[in-house]
């Protein structure tokens, strides 16, 4: 009798437990993830928010272990570093993790900071999404430092006023003086230049006694990068001199610094007969050689003249130089840290009209691309910058 009922019991006992592991194949366990947080740092401490997110709702509570794991942002210098364990009540979907950034009151520009944070040893849950970066968004800051050594030059000469400088002391961009173009310009400014001008200060601001224009690669209207251009026309004009500019330059492939001026009358004259003079330029590839040219003539006939200077050791970028012109009545003698390489007459110009007695406004700005310095390429850095120390105009 005992062994018909374990014989007739037996089929049923198999079923049931047939059906139990079908409704767990039919309910299995909840997923749960993490996602990413991007945030900027502030001056003082901030909470960055990490979501846990369970991919449907379960009557019992989950639970997953974390922890905290440097990359190029460090605890404690950027963040408190901690592990734990993180619980999703029932019937709920999310829960969190408070993560402590440090601040910095300097503001420091820098590459943006990383760290991740890792799931493991799932309780009554599997994982699906294990780590989650954390990203300090720290390369928009103001504050930005850099070695001050190089050539530099005095604040007074003889026979000379110093009539206007900007020695860019502040932190802000002096607006009375300067102008910042905006765009791609009429065919990439004339030469073919991808690069999108801004006014933000990810590309030009005022730090530690610098002007700063940085070159970016990013995403703005149809341009892969943007950087800044700035202009005093209509607000500093100046006719003959001396004019020195400190500066520190970017270099890579294609890249395109300038330091120049063009003719008030540059709306009314056209290009190159407005004239044209090009105190500093520098094509990223030839790091060590600064280029100064002048171009003049009409719409149909450019010429110009022009020399450059190279240096004997080492690279623009690596300390500051002065960059020099002394303009008279009929002649302009460029130089670089008081060496002259380049004079430029008005028997030079020829049967042309000479332009460069007349007034000029400033134009400073580092392009991306163009005609001559070519696209930049996968062995160019970003972002690049270039270092205004001081421009001083005397007469």
């Amino acid at each position: 009798m005992e062994t018909i009922i374990k014989t007739m019991i037996s089929p049923f006992y198999v079923a049931l437990m047939l059906f139990s592991a079908c409704s767990k194949g039919n309910n299995p366990e909840p997923v749960i993830s993490i996602v990413d947080v991007s945030q900027v740092r502030i001056t003082t401490e901030s909470t960055m928010i990490f979501n846990i997110n369970l991919d449907k709702t379960v009557n019992n509570s989950v639970s997953v272990d974390y922890t905290l794991v440097d990359g190029t942002a460090t605890a404690p210098d950027d963040y408190v570093a901690s592990s734990g364990t993180i619980t999703v009540p029932a019937n709920q979907t999310r829960a969190s993790i408070n993560v402590q950034i440090t601040g910095d009151p300097t503001n420091l520009r820098q590459p943006n900071l990383q760290f991740t944070i890792q799931l493991s040893n799932p309780k009554l849950c599997t994982i699906g999404t294990s780590t989650a970066t954390g990203t300090i968004i720290t390369q928009d800051g103001t504050y930005l430092p850099t070695d001050n050594t190089g050539y530099t030059t005095p604040l007074t000469y003889p026979g000379y006023t110093l009539v206007w400088s900007d020695e860019f002391s502040g932190n802000t961009l002096d607006l009375s003086a300067w102008n910042q173009e905006l765009g791609t310009g009429s065919g990439g400014w004339g030469n073919n230049e991808l690069e999108y001008y801004t006014n933000s200060k990810k590309n030009t601001f005022v730090s530690s006694g610098n002007l700063i224009i940085e070159a970016r690669r990013e995403d703005l209207g149809n341009s892969k990068y943007t950087s800044g251009r700035m202009t005093t026309q209509n607000k500093k004009v100046f006719k003959f001199g001396r004019i020195d500019i400190r500066a520190k330059l970017p270099v890579g492939k294609g890249f395109w610094p300038a330091l120049w001026m063009l003719g008030t009358n540059i709306n009314t004259a056209g290009w190159p007969a407005c004239g044209e003079i090009d105190i500093m330029e520098l094509i990223g590839t030839t790091p060590s050689i600064a280029y100064g040219t002048m171009h003049w003539g009409s719409s149909t006939s450019h010429r110009s003249k022009g020399s450059s200077y190279e240096l004997s050791s080492g690279d623009f970028s690596d300390e500051f130089h002065v960059f020099s012109i002394i303009w008279k009545l009929d002649n302009i003698s460029s130089y670089v840290d008081d060496q002259l390489f380049l004079e430029t007459s008005a028997s030079d110009v020829g049967a042309y009209d000479y332009p460069f007695n007349a007034d000029q406004f400033f134009i400073f700005n580092v392009a991306v691309g163009g005609n001559w310095p070519g696209s930049p390429d996968n062995t160019t850095m970003f972002p690049e910058r270039m270092f205004v120390d001081y421009v001083r105009v005397f007469q």
